[in-house]
């Protein structure tokens, strides 16, 4: 069977203050997420690319996790492998160190940069401006880890990108505990695996995932009470959520209650009278179904 290459750019982050550590990328590859990102809170990051050996990336963390550096780890990695010319991989670990590999029959322009924290690599791009522009938003980019690693994405893609174009994005994060409910440390997981603006897709869902999933600024915290309570009950109505746009209180308590519920915004929930002005939002720009 003919090997797929994965043109691709990626960068591995981490944020040691939050413990957070990730990966972005985008190929002209059918669900690069499949393939290229590996994560695991406490551990590090892996990217693994070009004529991409899968195993990079359980084995690299399972390096990084006896205790070698991610320089340390990227050469056993390529000590073990046969087909160590035609890969690429971008590793950190959680202290933020971080190390890039692009083997000599990686296909041009190829090549790989390290910062502060990060490992940003790419091949078959258009020039080595999309790799030392995704490294600079980056470490530019004062948000969540989530939001510089899409920065990055972003930058690299506007400074030229991959030389066969544009299929497939992915965003992975991982955090102790980080995942729903504390239950997983998954804190962020999303995949767009065939879209003609991937980034720009992967960028959407990022946000209703914040909107679902993140928590709630104590400033958008507002008593739903006068004109406000009245928009509200009017869009409630409006989606079916109300019989009547006069309810009693306790109609329309339950109503925005059944509402948030319906919409997945249990992380958004507050007491009885108050809202979070990202649901109302939310609530104004549903269209009924």
């Amino acid at each position: 069977m003919k090997k797929k290459i994965i043109a691709t750019f990626s960068i591995v982050g981490a944020d040691p203050k939050t413990g957070e550590l990730g990966v972005a990328v985008q190929s002209k590859f059918l669900g690069v997420g499949s393939v290229v990102p590996w994560a695991k809170a406490g551990v590090g990051a892996v990217a693994t690319q070009a004529f991409a050996n899968p195993a990079y990336g359980p084995d690299g963390l399972k390096y990084l996790s006896q205790g070698l550096s991610a320089k340390e780890t990227v050469d056993r990695l390529i000590k073990e492998d046969e087909g160590y010319a035609d890969r690429q991989v971008g590793i950190v670990d959680a202290n933020g160190q971080a190390a890039t590999y692009t083997g000599e029959g990686c296909y041009d322009w190829a090549g790989g940069i390290t910062g502060r924290h990060y490992a940003a690599q790419g091949n078959i791009l258009m020039n080595k401006e999309t790799v030392t522009e995704m490294g600079r938003a980056f470490e530019a980019c004062e948000g969540s880890l989530s939001d510089r690693l899409l920065y990055g994405l972003k930058a690299a893609q506007e400074a030229g990108g991959d030389k066969r174009g544009k299929q497939s994005a992915a965003l992975y994060v991982v955090k102790d505990k980080g995942g729903y409910s504390g239950l997983s440390d998954v804190f962020v997981d999303l995949r767009v695996d065939d879209h003609p603006e991937p980034i720009q897709e992967l960028e959407r869902i990022y946000q209703l995932q914040q909107l679902y999933f993140g928590g709630t600024d104590p400033n958008d915290v507002t008593e739903l009470s006068g004109n406000l309570k009245h928009e509200v009950i009017y869009d409630l109505h409006r989606l079916g959520y109300l019989k009547t746009e006069k309810p009693v209180d306790q109609e329309f308590h339950e109503a925005v209650t059944t509402f948030l519920h319906t919409e997945n915004f249990e992380e958004r929930e507050q007491k009885k009278g108050y809202i979070d002005l990202k649901v109302v939002e939310f609530l104004k720009q549903m269209q009924k179904a």
